[in-house]
């Protein structure tokens, strides 16, 4: 065994709570993404009594992995108190979150090291399972529960900044299509179109200015309009200007 790994099982147990009173509770299944999501299934006429319940900060996946792809399905439940899952998934939980965090295994879970031991541990001829016994089997670190609290605060101080990031981006995005929307969708109609030899005294090639000299670049006198610009089509200003020097 690897140092300081130690078996899953020790730290988990099945939920094998039922609907039996018939709660109406928002029915979700799980993605690939390992994330829960709403279900789509057709539940008219159908025994809601069999479903299982899951509550806040507990675990469900498919066993199932022959047709995931090379992802196993699982996920930690965060969006309500008490949510309805079908039979098809197993729902578990950590029995002492003062030993392992549930955020902590979820990260774990998220690693793609995880998904190919997953594959790798299933069997069955028509459809490949990853039973309840491989999963309890698995090997994870488990430090301090302070050192697991610590790691899932700093792996989420960067989801957030990246999500914020994202958020950013798409702003930038959309601010980028409305400026091209108004310039070249919009107000187009009223330009006069022309070609670069249009305005140009005289057009010819020839060596550059010399960059080490800092007069030559220094001011906005002369437009310098180079080749990788003409081959834009359109030029609405010039990259470079060049001084009377």
């Amino acid at each position: 065994m690897k140092l300081n790994y130690k078996p899953l099982g020790k730290y988990i147990q099945p939920v094998v709570g039922r609907n039996n009173d018939l709660d109406d509770l928002p029915l979700v299944g799980l993605s690939i993404q390992k994330k829960f999501i709403p279900s789509i299934a057709n539940t008219i006429g159908t025994d809601m009594s069999t479903y299982r319940i899951i509550e806040r900060n507990q675990f469900a996946y498919g066993p199932v992995t022959s047709r995931n792809g090379d992802k196993i399905t699982i996920a930690l439940f965060t969006d309500f108190d008490k949510a309805l899952i079908s039979q098809a998934y197993t729902p578990f939980e950590v029995t002492d979150r003062n030993e392992l965090d549930p955020e902590y295994l979820m990260m774990w879970f998220r690693r793609p090291e995880f998904d190919r031991y997953a594959r790798f541990k299933s069997h069955g001829s028509a459809r490949e399972i990853f039973d309840w016994e491989e999963l309890c089997n698995t090997l994870l670190p488990v430090p301090h529960i302070d050192k697991q609290r610590e790691i899932v605060k700093e792996y989420n101080a960067i989801q957030n900044r990246i999500a914020i990031n994202q958020q950013l981006i798409q702003k930038l995005e959309e601010t980028a299509q409305a400026i091209y929307r108004e310039w070249f969708v919009e107000y187009s109609q009223s330009w006069d179109w022309t070609t670069v030899k249009d305005f140009c005294i005289d057009m010819k090639s020839g060596g550059t200015p010399s960059r080490t000299e800092y007069n030559y670049w220094n001011s906005n006198d002369i437009p310098w309009i180079k080749t990788g610009e003409i081959k834009n089509n359109i030029l609405i200003q010039a990259e470079e200007y060049i001084s009377n020097e």
